[in-house]
This record gives C-alpha cells, structure tokens and sequence, in this order.
C-alpha cells in the first residue's frame, strides 16, 4: 500500500491518533521505565526495585502498554522458571533525551513548585475566610 504525500497530524484536534503517543508518555511511570531502560537491559525485579513506589500490577500494565506501542521489547526464555527481559527499541531511543529533560526539569525545579504549591494554598485559604467573613 502506497502514500501519496506525508499525512498531516494535528495532536490538537480531539479525534488525531497522535494523542495516544501522548498518553503513552506524558505519564511518570513512562519516564521512569524508560530512564531505567535507557542504562541497560532489566529484568521484572530490577525494574521494580529500581523504580520506588510502583505497584506489581501498574508496572505489569505499563510495560505492556509500552511494548505494544513499540518502545520497548520483552524477551522471554525457555528456562525454568520463565526468565524475561525488557530493553528499549531504537523507537524507545528517541524519547530517553526528551523525557530525560523532562525528569532533570522536575528535580531541579521541584522546590520552585512546592513554594508556589504553599502560596497558592495560603491565598485560597484567605481568600475563603473573607468570603465567609470571618477575616478582614
């Protein structure tokens, strides 16, 4: 099957297919998984020891949504019990710098947005006592 020209995609219309590669990676588990992926092949264990705080269960369901979409692979061997391994795929390789930015933004701007978290928070509270009257 042919092409004629190169499709056009607008991730800002509701119905493009381009916001399911969003999905995919505008998730912290994705960024995670996919640093971890980037330093070397891991086993189910490995990851799970590697990534604090992930559940068995969602680290189950985003490897695999991973794989489907094509940015990692898992290899499993005929042993007893059942070895697997997850590494990236050259797709896979073209996110690592993206969504490396995206966790060095996060560590080094993280005392930034717990500070505006603790204003915006005193300015709500404020702002309900004087609607309720209680403060001038």
């Amino acid at each position: 099957m042919e092409t004629i020209g190169k499709q056009k995609w607008n991730v800002y219309d509701q119905n493009c297919p381009t916001r399911m590669a969003l999905d995919c990676i505008a998730d912290k588990w994705t960024v995670l998984i996919i640093g971890c992926l980037a330093q070397g092949t891991r086993r189910f264990g490995q990851l799970r020891r590697e990534i604090d705080g992930i559940s068995p269960k969602v680290l189950t369901q985003k490897l695999r949504e991973l794989e489907r979409d094509g940015i990692i692979a898992r290899k499993v061997y005929a042993s007893v019990p059942p070895k697997v391994e997850y590494s990236i795929t050259p797709l896979g390789k073209t996110l690592v710098g993206l969504l490396d930015d995206v966790r060095s933004w996060a560590e080094s701007n993280i005392e930034t947005i717990l500070d505006s978290h603790v204003r915006y928070d005193h300015l709500l509270a404020q702002a309900e006592l004087n609607e309720s009257g209680i403060a001038e």
